[in-house]
C-alpha cells in the first residue's frame, strides 16, 4: 500500500514497530516516514539511516541528492514550467530528449511518445499494439501474450498483463480476454528433474509455439516481456530462453516488447536490459532511472514499419486520438536529458560493470547460510530465495511471513530492501561503490541470522 500517513498514531505505530522482531508484518506494520536523502542513504523522521538496497522503487540511479538534476529543473521551471505536445505543438526538451533517447535505443527505432509513468507507458503499447493491427487489416490480431510472475504495472491494461495474482485480486482483473500467459522463465522453480537449463528453454519456447497455434496465430498480436523480471522475484532468464523465444514470434508476425523500466539506463552492465540478452524489441518501454526518478516521466519507443502504419491510418481518421495531459512536461524532460547526460559524462555503465561482482559475488556468499535456497541477479539487481529447506527447494508457507518479516528485520538493521514473497530483491543506486555494498552485505548479513533466530523461534525451521 502507499497511502501517506494522516495521523499520529500512525507514526506511533511505526515506531513501536521499529524494534520489534516477532511481528505479523502485513497486519501491524505502520509507515516508515522519510525526510531526506544522500547518495545511497535515506533517513527518517527520527534521524535514523539506512542504505537504500532498492533505489526506492528500483528507480534512483543516480542516489538521493544530486545537484545537477535539482538545478535543471529549477532553470527549465523559471524558463517553462509548462506545455503540452498536442495539437502540432512541443517544448525544445521534450524534442531534444526523444532526439537522444532514439540515439541511445538497443535497436533501430523511429519515434519516442512520452508519458508520467511506466504504468501508462504498457498501457500506451497496448493501444498502440491493437492500433497497429487495425491499422494494416488485421483487426483480429488483438491478443497480447505476458508471462506468468510479470510484472507491468498497476493500470488496468498493464495490471491485467501482470502475472501476480495479487495485483488481480478484489480489483476485478485481469479486465480482458485479449491477455495470454506463458510461461516464467524460472529454471530454478520451473525446470523439470534432470533438464539442463537449455533443456528447460527450448520447452518454454515449444509451449509458447502451441500457444500460439491453438490461439491461432492470426489472433495474437503481441508478447511482452521484462529483459528481467523485476517485481516478480527478480527472475533471470534462463540460458538461450530469450533467442529461442523470438525465433517462435519471428515466425507467427508477433511483435515483441521490451518492458525495460526496471533494467533500462545501465541496470544490467549496459544500457538495455535488451542489450544484455540480444533481445530485438519492435517497442520499448522506459521510466525510472529515465531520471532517476526525480520526477515522473516514461517513454514509448516505437519502430518504422509501427509509425508508418500509425501515419497512414491517423491520416485517414484525421486524428491520432491518443496523448497525455503532461505527456514531454519540460520539467521532467529537461531532468531527464540531464540524468542521460550524466550518464555517459560518469560512464555510468562502466561503473555498473565494475562494481557489479562485488555486490553479486557478495550475495552468492550467503548460499551458505540455512535459509538461502538461491542467488540470480545480473548487474547490480539480484534476487535472494529464502527456503525452509534449502537441501529439499522446500519453500516457506505464504503464512509464515518469512519474506515480509526479513524486510521489516532488515531496516532495523539500517538496510531497505523488498520482499516479494520469499524472494529478497536487491536493487541499488547504481552510483553505489565497493564500501557502500560492502556495508550493505553485512547488514544483510545480521538480518539473515536475525531472521532465522526468529524463524527457529515460530518452528518454520
Amino acid at each position: 500500500m502507499n497511502f501517506a500517513p494522516n495521523s499520529a498514531e500512525a507514526r506511533d505505530i511505526a515506531y513501536h514497530l521499529h524494534g520489534q522482531t516477532n511481528i505479523k508484518v502485513h497486519e501491524e506494520q505502520g509507515p516508515m516516514i522519510i525526510e531526506r536523502g544522500n547518495g545511497v542513504r535515506v533517513y527518517d523522521e527520527a534521524g535514523a539511516e539506512y542504505i537504500e538496497g532498492l533505489a526506492g522503487l528500483w528507480s534512483v540511479s543516480l542516489g538521493f541528492n544530486e545537484p545537477r538534476l535539482v538545478e535543471a529543473a529549477k532553470r527549465q521551471m523559471e524558463k517553462l514550467p509548462y506545455y503540452h505536445t498536442f495539437a502540432h505543438k512541443a517544448s525544445s526538451p521534450a524534442i531534444d530528449l526523444a532526439e537522444k533517447l532514439i540515439s541511445l535505443a538497443p535497436v533501430r527505432m523511429s519515434k519516442v511518445i512520452f508519458q508520467n509513468s511506466g504504468s501508462e507507458a504498457v498501457d500506451t503499447a497496448v493501444k498502440f499494439v491493437w492500433y497497429y493491427h487495425n491499422a494494416i487489416g488485421k483487426p483480429d490480431k488483438k491478443k497480447i501474450i505476458a508471462r506468468k510472475n510479470a510484472y507491468h504495472g498497476s493500470g488496468i491494461a498493464s495490471a491485467s498483463l501482470t502475472g501476480l495474482e495479487r495485483m488481480h485480486q478484489a480489483f476485478d482483473l485481469p479486465i480482458t480476454d485479449r491477455v495470454l500467459r506463458a510461461d516464467c522463465p524460472h529454471f530454478y522453480k520451473c525446470g523439470l528433474d534432470g533438464e539442463t537449463e537449455e533443456e528447460f528453454a527450448t520447452r518454454c519456447a515449444a509451449n509458447l509455439e502451441k500457444l500460439i497455434q491453438d490461439e491461432g496465430a492470426e489472433n495474437v498480436a503481441a508478447f511482452i516481456a521484462e529483459p528481467i523480471m523485476g517485481a516478480g522475484g527478480v527472475i533471470v532468464p534462463a540460458v538461450t530462453y530469450f533467442e529461442k523465444i523470438q525465433v517462435v514470434l519471428k515466425k507467427y508476425d508477433i511483435l515483441l516488447i521490451a518492458d525495460e523500466v526496471i533494467c533500462g539506463f545501465g541496470r544490467t552492465g549496459n544500457m538495455w536490459g535488451s542489450q544484455t540478452f540480444n533481445l530485438k524489441p519492435d517497442m520499448i518501454t522506459s521510466a525510472k532511472a529515465l531520471s532517476s526518478s526525480y520526477l515522473p516521466i516514461s517513454a514509448l519507443f516505437i519502430n518504422e514499419k509501427i509509425y508508418q502504419a500509425f501515419r497512414k491510418k491517423s491520416s485517414e481518421a484525421g486524428v491520432f486520438g491518443h496523448g497525455y495531459t503532461y505527456a514531454g512536461h519540460p520539467v521532467s524532460a529537461a531532468v531527464a536529458l540531464e540524468t542521460l547526460k550524466i550518464y555517459e559524462e560518469r560512464d555510468i555503465v562502466g561503473h555498473v560493470r565494475r562494481i557489479a561482482p562485488v555486490l553479486q559475488t557478495g550475495l552468492r556468499q550467503f548460499l551458505d547460510h540455512d535459509l538461502v535456497g538461491e542467488v540470480r541477479g545480473v548487474g547490480l539487481i539480484s534476487g535472494v530465495e529464502l527456503m525452509a529447506n534449502r537441501d529439499q527447494a522446500v519453500s516457506f508457507k505464504a503464512s509464515d511471513q518469512v519474506g515480509p518479516t526479513t524486510q521489516t528485520l532488515a531496516q532495523k538493521h539500517g538496510l531497505i530492501i523488498r520482499a516479494m514473497g520469499d524472494t529478497i530483491a536487491f536493487c541499488p543506486p547504481l552510483v553505489i561503490n565497493e564500501d557502500d555494498i560492502c556495508e550493505l552485505l553485512q547488514r544483510f548479513g545480521k538480518t539473515l541470522d536475525a531472521v532465522r533466530d526468529w524463524a527457529h523461534r515460530q518452528s518454520l525451521i
